[in-house]
């Protein structure tokens, strides 16, 4: 029995020994992943972070400005169109529904922009950020040129109706017929 005793004590102090060998080797792989993983929310927090060469990028001003025109333009010519006899009251309901919808998208634009050099809303690298920039400077560049074209092609149909009202009236003085 004491033979025994002593082999069971001996099992057990290889146990006792095996679990801390188990135990220490365990909290050493905790500790390095979760200093893996601090590393990782250092990197990842640090995304949140803004560099002051990506706030101040020089494309920033210009979507600003931008937006700025579209307002003023978009005003400018509603307010022209909507005064004018050659258009329809339906066509002037078109022309501000495409109105709105433009100054929304470019309003999506600017809290776009807002989020992205904002810290702590989106988690992107340098380039990221950059890239995102350049794709809302562009899309407002196309609003812009949208925007120029669509005013111009209405322009263009109301001067072409009122030339084509004008020349009804003179045919009709010419030939003496009242409407």
């Amino acid at each position: 029995n004491y033979t025994k005793l002593q082999q069971l004590e001996e099992i057990l102090d290889n146990m006792y020994r095996g679990y801390k060998i188990i135990s220490k080797g365990y909290n050493t792989i905790k500790d390095i992943s979760e200093g893996n993983f601090n590393l990782h929310q250092v990197f990842l927090d640090g995304l949140f972070l803004v560099n002051p060469s990506v706030r101040n990028y020089k494309r920033i001003p210009y979507i600003i400005q931008y937006q700025q025109y579209i307002n003023k333009e978009y005003r400018r010519a509603f307010d022209r169109f909507r005064h004018d006899p050659n258009l329809t009251v339906r066509e002037i309901k078109y022309l501000e529904n495409v109105y709105v919808y433009l100054v929304k998208q470019s309003l999506r634009n600017l809290d776009e922009l807002l989020m992205i050099i904002t810290a702590t809303k989106l988690r992107m690298s340098d380039e990221e950020r950059l890239a995102a920039i350049d794709r809302i400077y562009y899309d407002m560049e196309n609003k812009i040129v949208f925007l120029k074209v669509f005013n111009n092609s209405t322009q263009v149909l109301a001067m072409q109706r009122a030339r084509q009202q004008r020349e009804i009236n003179t045919m009709r003085k010419l030939f003496n017929v009242t409407p």
